[in-house]
């Protein structure tokens, strides 16, 4: 009697081996309907890295803002360390003897120090976000060199052509969520299953194009207030340094009758008007640099969603030839 057959154990691989799943990048989610690509996994080698190129996480101490937004408290850490340094700097010219004497004055008197210390690490705050900013905003700039989308003429967009950009658009970045560019067209190909038309492109590039500008302006609220607490921190010095002066000029008045000691006490008087002038000049010289500063990054960010919108047109839209859907065809 033979024996009776075995089942043979399933092997789900050729070789034996347990089957592996690819790992798609973090935080991105493959379309509804779409197979799988064979390059779903982090590529190895990519031209632009956020997580190695972007200045903060080179620092290695937090993670770095998305886009050209930086971390406030990362910033906030730097900007301390530099007016703790300059402040120092100041109270070595005040108590020196040179002609800069004045200007260190007008930080480190101890009737300025109440307005003048805070409006520096604010002043200070703003000048490190608006510096980070730009190394930030140059490597965004570097994707519109990556020639993401094929630029030849015949070249044209539709259903089978866009998994193929997709597909490289993925493979030249870590991760096109922390690129301005390379996250618009990834979102717009992403879908382009679902559209019916060109101008539904054109719908999602213009709101992803808002959605980007909105971030862009928001990574800005912190310098605005920033701009706006530094003169007001100058005329809280201008109250009390003229608070001062009159209580001291009261003083004057009435404690004594002796010429010579009315002229000391006006001695007081005139530095607590020197306050009030001080703390308000500082307060107003670190506003407008910080407002101009600021003002010329914020253009540079401008130019730069231009340009990308320009892209987008010339090398998304222009070049795409969607099929109407069934429903919609004659």
């Amino acid at each position: 009697m033979e024996p009776a057959p075995t089942s043979p154990k399933p092997n789900p691989t050729p070789g034996g081996g347990r089957l592996l799943a690819k790992r798609p990048l973090a935080g991105r989610q493959m379309p509804a309907g779409a197979a799988p690509a064979a390059t779903g996994a982090r590529p190895a080698v990519v031209s632009l890295s956020w997580e190695h190129e972007d200045i903060e996480n080179r620092w290695g101490l937090f993670k770095g803002g998305r886009f050209t937004s930086v971390n406030k408290i990362l910033s906030f850490i730097v900007a301390a360390g530099i007016s703790a340094v300059f402040l120092w700097l100041m109270d070595e010219l005040y108590r020196g003897a040179s002609s800069l004497h004045h200007i260190g004055e007008m930080f480190v008197r101890p009737g300025n120090l109440y307005a003048t210390g805070p409006a520096t690490l604010f002043f200070f705050w703003g000048v490190v976000i608006s510096l980070v900013k730009i190394p930030k905003l140059r490597l965004q700039r570097r994707a519109l060199e990556l020639a993401a989308v094929p630029q030849h003429r015949e070249f044209v967009l539709n259903e089978t052509t866009a998994k193929t950009v997709l597909d490289r658009v993925r493979s030249l970045v870590d991760d096109t969520r922390y690129f301005i560019l390379l996250n618009r067209i990834d979102r717009a190909l992403s879908n382009l299953h679902n559209i019916g038309g060109v101008s539904d492109v054109s719908t999602i590039l213009k709101a992803q194009s808002e959605n980007d500008e909105n971030q862009v302006a928001s990574s800005y609220a912190m310098i605005h207030a920033m701009i706006w607490a530094i003169p007001v921190l100058g005329f809280v010095g201008t109250v009390l340094g003229l608070s001062i002066a009159i209580q001291k000029f009261t003083g004057a008045l009435t404690g004594t009758t002796d010429i010579n000691q009315i002229k000391d006490h006006l001695k007081e008087v005139t530095a607590g008007l020197s306050t009030a002038f001080e703390t308000t000049l500082v307060g107003l010289a670190f506003a407008l640099l910080l407002h101009l500063l600021s003002d010329l990054v914020q253009q540079k960010e401008t130019d730069f969603l231009d340009e990308c919108n320009e892209y987008c047109q010339a090398h998304v839209i222009s070049k795409l030839r969607v099929r109407p859907k069934e429903g919609n065809a004659e």
